[in-house]
Order: structure tokens, then C-alpha cells, then sequence
């Protein structure tokens, strides 16, 4: 194409320029909400932040789609339900902050990729395969489930009603 012939953005009408900017907008969000729920599904079975990823990924798609609205509000009810439960008693407490550590630890031993031991009876290569990048991912998962316990430590220990607290702050009261 002749660079004479093809527009751009000085020579683009202003609807157009609107017009692209949105596609642009819209491709995003698409990109974005797609990636945290299919992080949010694969996170409920993994180590991480599964409702809460699945929560931001609807939120994002939300705006483009109603049958994600839709299925905002009983995710996020789910979600502070689930946060309600686990404070409710020191075992469950304890037991959240301990897995947590643990991920942490695992993702520091992870990053720091020691020698394949000798019973490992494939090639070393396939030994903690990824290094930092997978080591600093269950440091951030650590880091946020601990924010987590924490927030809904305050929030909802104590509570009377913790599934009518949970219903409450899924809506935002």
C-alpha cells in the first residue's frame, strides 16, 4: 500500500479515531477479562487466588457482556463466603496461614533451583522447570493469600452471622 494513500491518525476523521480507539478498548478488556478468568479456573485447583480471579476477570467481561454480569454477584457472594469461613475458627486460621508459608518457601526453594536430586529419573533439565519466574509467582500468591486471611480476618472474625456478612460485603455495604 502507498504510504501517500494510507491514512493516519492526523488525516482519520474524529468519529473514526472514536470508533478505532473503542475496538482497541474492547480488544483489551477482552484479552484482560478472558486471561483472569481462565487464571481464576485454573487457580481453583492450583496453588492461588481462584474465586478471586474468577471474580476480577467477570468484573472486567461485565462490561462488555450481560451473561457475565449475570454471573458477577453469586461468584463474588461465593467468594466472601468462602473468606467468612475461613476465619471463623483458630484451626482453619492457622492451618490458611501455614499453607501460605509454605507456598512462599516452595516458591523460594523453586526460584533458587537447586541440583536435581539423584532419584530423579529424568533429565535434570525437567528438574523445578522454570525457575524465578515460577518461584516468584507462588511468592505472590503467598503474599496475597496472606493479605487475604488477613482483610477477612478483620472483616468477618467474630461475626455473628458471617454468611450474612459475606452477602453484605459481596454488595458492597
Amino acid at each position: 500500500m502507498d504510504h501517500a494513500t494510507t491514512p493516519d491518525r492526523d488525516t482519520m476523521s474524529p468519529d473514526s479515531r472514536r470508533r478505532s480507539s473503542r475496538v482497541v478498548r474492547r480488544l483489551i478488556l477482552e484479552i484482560v477479562g478472558w486471561a483472569l478468568v481462565l487464571a481464576g479456573i485454573a487457580a481453583l485447583v492450583l496453588p492461588g487466588p481462584g474465586l478471586l480471579l474468577l471474580v476480577a476477570g467477570l468484573a472486567v467481561l461485565s462490561q462488555q457482556y450481560e451473561w457475565a454480569e449475570r454471573r458477577l454477584e453469586p461468584v463474588k457472594i461465593q467468594a466472601f463466603k468462602s473468606a467468612a469461613d475461613g476465619v471463623q475458627t483458630w484451626p482453619r486460621i492457622i492451618a490458611s496461614c501455614s499453607g501460605a508459608v509454605v507456598l512462599g518457601a516452595v516458591g523460594v526453594y523453586w526460584g533458587v533451583g537447586p541440583d536435581a536430586p539423584d532419584w530423579w529419573p529424568v533429565r535434570d533439565s525437567w528438574w523445578l522447570v522454570g525457575g524465578w519466574g515460577t518461584g516468584a509467582t507462588m511468592l505472590l500468591s503467598a503474599v496475597v493469600a496472606l493479605g487475604f486471611i488477613g482483610y477477612s480476618f478483620r472483616r468477618f472474625r467474630g461475626v455473628v452471622d458471617p454468611e450474612a456478612a459475606a452477602e453484605r460485603a459481596a454488595r458492597g455495604d
